[in-house]
């Protein structure tokens, strides 16, 4: 852990969060790059009858994960779309609070990730460092550090210019 490491629980307000489920042209691969990027433990996984991941669930921190591959029949009918049919973009970004946003960052790099912004203290009172990972998923984990009322987050966005 870092000196910026110090144990603060995650905020009530992003305590309790919508699911998200996203879709990955290779749901396996991506279980795999999550595991060695983020720490992730895989809770269960079904795959489809005529190959392929229908869907899995996986857990980085407290935070649950469901995801599948976009080339799944199931999901071609739903319209589920990967980042990369979209051009490599993505409408989505990915919050997720963590202990330790500098081991996590260098651990995602190593794995493969993107580093779009390397882990900094930020204004809101959070350590933030913000990835893309190999499937075109966007991600900022944070490691909180400090509450900051609305007022002082408001005189800090001013001052940063």
């Amino acid at each position: 852990m870092t000196e910026h490491t110090a144990h603060i629980e995650i905020p009530d307000r992003y305590r309790y969060a919508v699911t998200p489920h996203i879709m990955v042209d290779d749901a396996a691969a991506a279980i795999d790059f999550y595991q060695r990027a983020f720490d992730a433990r895989e809770d269960f996984r079904i795959d489809a009858p005529g190959g392929g991941v229908l869907h899995a669930e996986i857990t980085i921190g407290r935070s649950a994960l469901m995801l599948g591959d976009s080339s799944v029949d199931e999901a071609e009918t739903a319209s589920f779309a990967a980042p990369t049919s979209l051009g490599g973009g993505t409408s989505v970004t990915l919050h997720v609070f963590v202990p330790d946003v500098d081991t996590l960052a260098e651990r995602a790099q190593a794995a493969g990730a993107e580093i779009l912004q390397p882990p900094k203290d930020m204004f809101h009172g959070d350590r933030t460092v913000i990835l893309k990972d190999p499937s075109g998923h966007m991600w900022v984990f944070l490691t909180h550090m400090e509450d900051v009322s609305e007022e002082e987050l408001r005189r800090r966005l001013t001052a940063a210019g």
